[in-house]
């Protein structure tokens, strides 16, 4: 299993979460999401996970992957 944290400093309100989730759980591979937005901090859990793919869904809900 792959682990991926990055931030998503965009998001303000629950509608913004969802949106996020709702694209990640389309991304291959992608098994687990777990989005506090609180510190902005969102983690994703699968196999074979591309850092691409995880940016272009984060792009596609409206907003911007930012990784450490």
């Amino acid at each position: 299993m792959d682990t991926l944290t990055f931030s998503v400093p965009g998001m303000t309100c629950g509608h913004c979460v969802a949106a996020v989730d709702e694209e990640l759980a389309k991304v291959p591979g992608v098994v687990s999401r777990s989005i506090d937005l609180d510190s902005k901090a969102v983690v994703v859990t699968g196999e074979a996970i591309e850092r691409s793919a995880i940016d272009a869904a984060v792009d596609e809900a409206g907003y911007e992957t930012v990784w450490p």
